[in-house]
């Protein structure tokens, strides 16, 4: 399990280099996926008493041309002194492996993504003796998630995109779109991915809203056994110990309204009385599922129940 938003940033690149698929497009490079890619430790320090440490760093064999390494480094705002961290990064890794490297930086956001493409120099006078310009990977080149079948055919890029795009104003339409994904996900792969994610959302404003979602993919699978609809039926266990079906199909209609009203009130929409009753009175799962995935992009609490 992962432990930090910072940590998934980058390390998701160590267990799944087709991450890398976007800088390899814009680079004009093999796709990871004809390249043996492996991970090289991080340490970059030579003295002990200063610490240098690099993200991520892996070594990049393509099937066509020389090989390379990597150095990733998950950045989330600007930092005075990153530009000279950087820059020596790049030299120490460049003298210890005696290969060309190519520095990723991540960016959630565009100012920070702006900063981060450099070039920073190390100058005097007139005369530069160095310049250091990180590729950045974020919202500009790492494409949206738009369709559901992305996250099952690509699921690291999928959660990997989602983080890169989680302070965007699509952010909740796009974790919506990942939850729907995951409709195919056997148990193990649900709860793996989903862990990812959750912990790379861990300072984002969208973070509750995905945790919602993580109980209301649950509604997705009835009777499969998920994670989640372990997790959607935590309580009910005397309703179908005892058989009582209408009771079950009741718990999760209220469970699916409770999700609702969740997403609505953490997207700061407001919700009058009369539209509140209707959801919460509301038995129709699928009804329930409809006005669930209209919260996640809805402006006002009529767009719930637009065209019915």
């Amino acid at each position: 399990m992962v432990t930090s938003t910072h940590e998934t940033s980058h390390r998701i690149f160590q267990d799944h280099p087709e991450v890398l698929t976007p800088a390899f497009k814009a680079l004009g490079l093999p796709p990871p996926a004809k390249a043996i890619i492996e991970a090289l430790t991080p340490d970059a320090t030579e003295v002990k008493p200063l610490e240098r440490r690099v993200d991520t760093v892996l070594k990049v064999e393509p099937s066509d041309g020389d090989g390379f390494l990597i150095a990733i480094e998950a950045q989330t705002a600007r930092s005075r002194d990153k530009g000279s961290s950087w820059s020596y990064y790049v030299a120490y890794l460049h003298a210890k492996f005696r290969l060309p490297v190519l520095l990723v930086a991540v960016c959630r956001n565009r100012p920070t993504a702006s900063w981060a493409a450099g070039p920073f120099e190390s100058r005097v006078g007139t005369w530069t003796t160095q310049v250091t310009r990180p590729f950045v990977l974020g919202p500009d080149n790492v494409p949206e998630i738009t369709d559901e079948s992305v996250v099952t055919r690509e699921p690291a890029l999928a959660t990997f995109s989602a983080i890169v795009h989680s302070e965007s104003e699509n952010a909740p339409a796009i974790l919506g779109m990942v939850a729907r994904g995951m409709r195919s996900f056997d148990k193990a792969t649900a709860k793996y991915w989903c862990e990812w994610l959750e912990v790379g959302l861990e300072d984002t404003p969208v973070r509750e809203t995905w945790r919602e979602l993580e109980k209301m993919v649950a509604t997705y699978f009835p009777g499969r056994g998920t994670l989640f609809e372990e997790t959607y039926l935590e309580g009910k266990a005397e309703g179908i110990v005892e058989g009582k079906a209408e009771g079950i199909v009741e718990g999760k209609a209220e469970g699916k309204a409770e999700f609702i009203l969740s997403v609505l009130e953490k997207r700061g929409i407001n919700l009058p009385r009369d539209l509140r009753d209707r959801i919460t009175t509301c038995t129709d799962l699928d009804t329930l599922t409809l006005w669930f995935d209209r919260s996640l992009t809805a402006t006002t609490a009529e767009d719930l129940f637009v065209e019915e």
